[in-house]
């Protein structure tokens, strides 16, 4: 049976307008892809009402936290000292998310738990 890591946590999307505005995500890895990191938003986030999944390599998150990387349309970098940008690019637009640094790197070290 797949082993799944969860982590619910609070992010802000950064808006057009400078605004930010609080976002529940929650972070997944699971056994059967345990190279991969899902990032799974409410549906009132997007634009058609249903919940957005965003999938991309486990190890672009992880340089993304000390440096900026890019891998096809998903950016991640540092954003300021306390806090990394994830920058998810689709047909619709950019969409900027900021995460507590500290949240992402706790889910990284829970996802070794999957990849053995």
């Amino acid at each position: 049976m797949p082993i799944t890591v969860e982590q619910p946590t609070g992010a802000r999307l950064l808006t057009a307008d400078e605004q930010e505005v609080a976002v529940p995500a929650t972070l997944r890895c699971t056994s059967a892809d345990p190279q991969a990191v899902h990032f799974v938003f409410p549906p009132w986030i997007s634009l058609d009402g249903e919940e957005v999944t965003w999938t991309f390599a486990r190890a672009l998150l992880e340089e993304g936290l000390a440096a900026p990387a890019v891998l096809g349309n998903v950016q991640v970098r540092p954003y300021g000292t306390a806090r990394t940008v994830v920058e998810l690019r689709a047909e619709e637009g950019v969409a900027a998310i900021t995460f507590p640094t500290s949240a992402l790197t706790r889910f990284l070290l829970s996802s070794l738990r999957v990849s053995g």
